[in-house]
């Protein structure tokens, strides 16, 4: 009797357990491709779904399309090259509440749209059936719920600390001509500057477009004097301003006669930059649909396009940066009447001093007469580059004068002269 009891309680918890698996509420799909992004915070997809469970049609149909939606919003959770949940503490955390979070009815608010046929309808057997159909989705929306739910930290949360990334938008260099000069020649290239200063505005970022040609002569000739040599203008102003960021595009019209009517296409090329490094974060072309329109209609299309991703890449660098602290780029030239030794003695001290003040730090080059290195630095300690200039000039105790050539924002250059 007592082993027939323990093996009906066997059961019983096996039972419980398989049945809780064939209950659970996440999708059986992983299957989905982003279509177009309709706007800073829509996007539309093409989900696969299956019904499985149930010999009638109607039920199939039913679970097949709950599963499709779970599968568009699990694809901008985890897949992609720019998913929301990008770090491995916001996956864990997450997977405390996924069950609760992908039951159907809290996946509708997500969802601003879905088409009423499908792209394609397979019944695989008896009880199993794929369907393909398009939905979109409100990122904005899955955003916020994330952060409420304590699964990432919000954007606004970090800017407490460090500050949203400010952001310069340039049209890619053209032999010589100057970005303000190109966006004043070329109403495409102005149209495609619009569209991504309504993205980055959506999202909070502090964004800096040149306006006025002669305070972009006056940054570009100051760096040209101290390199001593004519630099890309995009990572000059970038530079000279202070962005954090700074982002490249150039925009393409093609059309062709189909039929009666001219067709076009517009193709976006969009590229990040760090400042400080000129580092690629990230790359993207976007493709609007063919169609009889206007240049703007289809230069807004594809930037949209373009745009939306390279943004996910610098929202994902920034939130990584952080972490290591506010980023600094500081460079110090040593004048060339103290002896080799003297300046590498200079050098060392500087080399002391950045020890002591960073986080972090990479030197990118530690030459006869310069040192240049990037620092990561405590943001409760050293908020601003007037911070670390501060710090530099009362604790630098070695031979020469330091003098202060430029403090912005990402900046800090300073010559050691003789005294």
């Amino acid at each position: 009797m007592l082993k027939l009891r323990a093996i009906f309680t066997i059961l019983t918890m096996v039972t419980f357990v398989l049945g809780a698996k064939a209950k659970s509420n996440l999708p059986i799909s992983r299957e989905a491709v982003i279509l177009e992004t309709s706007s800073p915070s829509e996007i539309l997809i093409k989900a696969v779904g299956y019904g499985t469970g149930s010999k009638k049609a109607e039920e199939l149909d039913l679970r097949a399309n709950i599963d499709a939606r779970k599968a568009a919003v699990w694809f901008l959770l985890f897949s992609g090259s720019d998913p929301l949940l990008t770090t491995e503490a916001e996956r864990a955390n997450f997977a405390k509440i996924q069950e609760q979070f992908f039951e159907p009815a809290n996946l509708k608010s997500f969802i601003c749209w879905e088409a009423d046929y499908y792209d394609s309808r397979l019944r695989l057997d008896e009880q199993k059936l794929k369907i393909e159909k398009s939905l979109k989705i409100n990122k904005t929306l899955l955003l916020d719920n994330l952060v409420q739910r304590g699964i990432i930290q919000a954007p606004q949360a970090i800017a407490a600390i460090v500050g949203m990334p400010t952001i310069m938008v340039l049209p890619e260099k053209q032999g010589d001509r100057a970005p303000l000069e190109l966006l004043q020649t070329y109403p495409n290239l102005k149209k495609g500057a619009e569209v991504i200063e309504s993205f980055l505005t959506a999202r909070q970022f502090t964004v800096i477009v040149p306006e006025q040609q002669q305070a972009l002569n006056e940054l570009s000739s100051v760096h040209f004097n101290l390199q001593g040599e004519s630099e890309d203008y995009s990572y000059i102003l970038a530079l000279s301003i202070g962005s954090d960021i700074y982002v490249t595009y150039n925009v393409k019209v093609e059309s062709r006669r189909l039929g009666t009517s001219t067709v076009k296409k517009g193709i976006v090329a969009c590229r990040a930059f760090e400042t400080t490094t000129a580092r690629l974060l990230g790359t993207e072309t976007g493709y609007s649909q063919e169609r009889p329109a206007a240049d703007a209609v289809v230069i807004e299309e594809a930037m949209n396009d373009a745009a939306s991703k390279v943004l996910d890449r610098i929202v994902n660098y920034w939130k990584l940066d952080c972490a290591r602290g506010v980023q600094y780029k500081l460079v110090v030239n040593i004048n060339q009447t103290f002896e080799p030794q003297a300046a590498e003695t200079i050098i060392d001290h500087f080399v002391d001093l950045v020890k002591k003040m960073a986080k972090n730090y990479q030197e990118n080059a530690v030459a006869d007469y310069t040192y240049d290195v990037l620092l990561w630095c405590d943001p409760a300690l050293y908020r601003t580059s007037s911070d670390v200039y501060r710090f530099l000039r009362q604790n630098y105790k070695g031979s020469g004068v330091l003098q202060k050539v430029s403090v912005n924002r990402k900046l800090i250059l300073l010559n050691i002269v003789a005294e």
